[in-house]
């Protein structure tokens, strides 16, 4: 399948947007992603015709926004494969995994239990569970990755015991792109009793999910790596564990009641964990995101980026002078250095040439000791990116010795 023709629907790449007087190429999908027509229009919608708050007015423009959330609830249930009681909305996958990490970790961990990370995981999936440690005297343990940087059941068969609570991985990781057999991680956590959170950031937007068959406790994600918004994303969890899990905030609109006295009741998930006001707009443009989506498929959007990435790797491995650290990964994700040009310096000069990259450590700060580097380049693609896209980043390393004679010599 074509999927060329959906850059016109695209304004960041159909209204000549340039960087430093050069057309834009976006390699920078991993961070973020472009918003479609429908998406803006959706948030427009909201912003224009129907304005109001959430189940808090017995008044027509109220039920319609009312009705946009239970939509949209039930649009993410079925792009995940769940219950649409057991989709939460947040401000993104850091939020949601926090709120995994202190309404569930922080209630029933204790001191003599584990909970098992990797080194390749992104500081939202790492740090919450640094200070839930600190607080319950839970210890963290890492499972080991194979030398490319892959997690693989057997390894985490090596690590895990019954004290083992928490399982905490990437489905597909930021920086390498590695993709974990999360069904297979799932079914060890839950032989030793362990609860197994997925960190879906990288992998809902890219490739077809089913949590029931994933089996997966939790899954995080934001809305605007899949071409929403920025500020809304989800919360996946089985309908028991969030009935287990606390409310990361209170507040308006996720209580029955609570009087003078401090007993309060909460409303049942998962409305308990949506406290205030929710992101409404956002609401509204993730539902238009992940209709354009499936509407696009996502087998088709999986094969499209796994093409982009083995011709990509097939045109740099004519050049000696790069490094690719993830050549064999899964996803639409290149990470790499050229020699004797730092990370950030080779972004700057990509910049130069109206490329969009990322450089640095990519929120992933253990991973540079496993990587035996400070920083790399990483270049991630999406439907919309082209062969075209990857040739101008191919042209603009064959060309990158100039830039090296010129500033650094």
């Amino acid at each position: 399948m074509d999927l060329s023709k959906f850059r016109k629907d695209f304004p960041m790449l159909r209204d000549g947007i340039t960087m430093q007087g050069k057309p834009l190429v976006w390699l920078d999908n991993a961070s973020t992603t472009f918003k479609p027509d429908c998406v803006i229009e959706a948030i427009e919608r909201y912003y224009k015709h129907e304005t109001s708050n959430s189940h808090r007015g017995d008044y027509d423009l109220a039920y319609a926004t009312d009705m946009e959330i239970l939509k949209t609830r039930e649009a993410v249930a079925k792009f995940i494969g769940s219950k649409k009681e057991e989709v939460v909305f947040t401000s993104g996958a850091t939020n949601s995994l926090n709120l995994v990490a202190f309404g569930y970790g922080a209630k029933y961990l204790k001191s003599e239990d584990e909970i098992l990370l990797t080194e390749a995981e992104h500081a939202s999936n790492v740090l919450p569970w640094f200070k839930v440690a600190e607080m319950t005297g839970a210890k963290i343990k890492y499972i080991p990755l194979t030398k490319e940087g892959r997690l693989l059941p057997e390894n985490l068969e090596k690590v895990i015991t019954d004290h083992t609570k928490i399982v905490a991985v990437a489905h597909i990781t930021n920086v390498l792109g590695y993709q974990a057999d999360i069904k297979a991680l799932s079914a060890i956590a839950h032989k030793h009793g362990a609860v197994l959170v997925c960190d879906g950031a990288q992998s809902v937007p890219h490739i077809k999910i089913d949590v029931k068959d994933l089996d997966c406790d939790f899954l995080a994600f934001s809305g605007h790596k899949l071409c929403g918004p920025t500020g809304i994303g989800v919360l996946y969890g089985k309908y028991d564990l969030l009935v287990k899990t606390d409310p990361f905030m209170t507040g308006g609109g996720m209580n029955a009641r609570f009087d003078m006295c401090g007993d309060v009741g909460f409303l049942e998930p998962p409305m308990r964990f949506e406290a205030g006001t929710l992101n409404l707009a956002g609401i509204y443009g993730l539902h238009a995101a992940i209709d354009y989506l499936m509407g696009i498929g996502m087998d088709n959007i999986e094969a499209h980026e796994r093409e982009l990435k083995a011709y990509a790797v097939a045109k740099l491995k004519d050049y000696p002078n790069v490094k690719l650290y993830n050549a064999d990964s899964e996803a639409g994700i290149l990470t790499f250095n050229i020699d004797n040009i730092f990370a950030q310096d080779a972004a700057t000069y990509f910049n130069s040439k109206g490329i969009a990259v990322r450089s640095g450590q990519h929120c992933a700060k253990i991973l540079t000791s496993f990587l035996g580097t400070l920083a790399t380049v990483r270049a991630s693609f999406y439907f919309y990116t082209t062969k075209e896209d990857i040739d101008c980043l191919v042209d603009a390393i064959a060309h990158s010795e100039d830039y090296l004679d010129a500033y650094f010599i």
